[in-house]
């Protein structure tokens, strides 16, 4: 039996959808029937070779799959047949490292990455380790699901690694796919936040949502605005500019905490940290890598107790490229998911 799926051949090409066989689980491994997969920055940058650790080319993008377990490999006994699971960006880590012990799994040395080093999620079905699938609760819809995994859990950790305290500021920069979901999860654990981006309709979203300042960076000089506004406590920057990671640096107040998330291409160049105002304002910088398993089920859970929104349009894997196209060109309100 064949199943359709999206595949990168060559860095320089559109995606192909091409007919492949269905792959059988190997022993620890689930074979999954996608119902939606969300289409995250980081597959285009895949499909591109953005980044300096390039995956191989023929491969099947896609980190925030949601589908019906189908078959089970040799040895899996915690999963079961018609279970619905998420396959997220962590696809593999190895268990026993010190990081995975600690609660650090998303730093294992030994981490394969879905829709990366494995084949991924946008595709009619994919096989996926079953120690590293997430049970998604009843009462949510696949389509909320699939961004939940990557976008939801990537900021959701973020908020959590920034350790914010209620009433304290929080400019989330770049309102987007993850930037929507930020914003609601800085407001829930008690923060007021400021939404920046360049977007009026995005900046109108992030109101709809509960941002309770936005600005404008693409007519008013952000830094500024969010001085006028005492500075930030903490910046959680979602864009891939390295000037915009600047640019939230210096919005910071005393003891102020940078959240790095977006990741640029690779010839974007470095972000340039004052080492003065670093020191002598105490400032911390932060790196934020997706979150760990515990971290996409608090989300999950979160979202069938209705706390939070998911803004998302649905697509048909056959419109892969021009869904690329509409993220890269901000025609995207927030996330597109591809529903099979």
């Amino acid at each position: 039996m064949t199943m359709k799926a999206a595949v990168v051949t060559d860095f320089t090409q559109p995606l192909e959808i091409q007919d492949r066989a269905i792959p059988s689980p190997g022993p620890g491994q689930v074979l999954v029937r996608m119902e939606a997969s969300g289409l995250c920055h980081t597959d285009i940058h895949a499909a591109h070779g953005d980044w300096p650790v390039k995956p191989t080319p023929p491969f099947v993008p896609g980190h925030e799959g949601v589908g019906i377990v189908e078959a089970l490999g040799e040895g899996v006994t915690h999963r079961r047949i018609g279970d619905r699971v998420a396959i997220p960006w962590l696809g593999y880590a190895c268990g026993h490292c010190s990081y995975c012990i600690s609660g650090w799994e998303t730093l294992c040395e030994s981490q394969l990455n879905s829709g990366y080093a494995i084949d991924g999620a946008l595709a009619e079905y994919a096989v996926a380790f079953a120690d590293y699938v997430v049970p998604v609760p009843e009462g949510i819809d696949s389509r909320d699901a699939a961004p939940l995994t990557c976008a939801g859990v990537t900021t959701y950790k973020a908020v959590k690694v920034a350790q914010i305290k209620p009433t304290e500021r929080v400019a989330v920069f770049g309102i987007g796919g993850l930037g929507h979901l930020a914003v609601q999860y800085a407001k829930i654990v008690g923060a007021t936040v400021i939404a920046v981006d360049v977007e009026p309709t995005k900046l109108d979203l992030a109101r709809e949502l509960g941002a309770d300042h936005v600005v404008n960076a693409g007519t008013t000089d952000p830094v500024k605005a969010i001085e006028a506004l005492g500075g930030c406590d903490v910046a959680i920057v979602l864009a891939v500019i390295p000037s915009v990671f600047e640019e939230a640096f210096a919005a910071l107040r005393r003891g102020g905490r940078l959240v790095c998330v977006g990741l640029p291409p690779e010839n974007e160049g470095p972000m340039a940290l004052p080492i003065f105002p670093t020191v002598l304002k105490g400032i911390s910088v932060i790196g934020s890598i997706v979150g760990t398993r515990q971290d996409l089920t608090e989300v999950l859970e979160l979202h069938a107790h209705g706390r939070t929104r998911v803004i998302a349009e649905s697509r048909k894997l056959d419109e892969i490229n021009e869904s690329i196209d509409d993220v890269l060109a901000g025609r995207a309100a927030a996330r597109l998911v591809i529903e099979f």
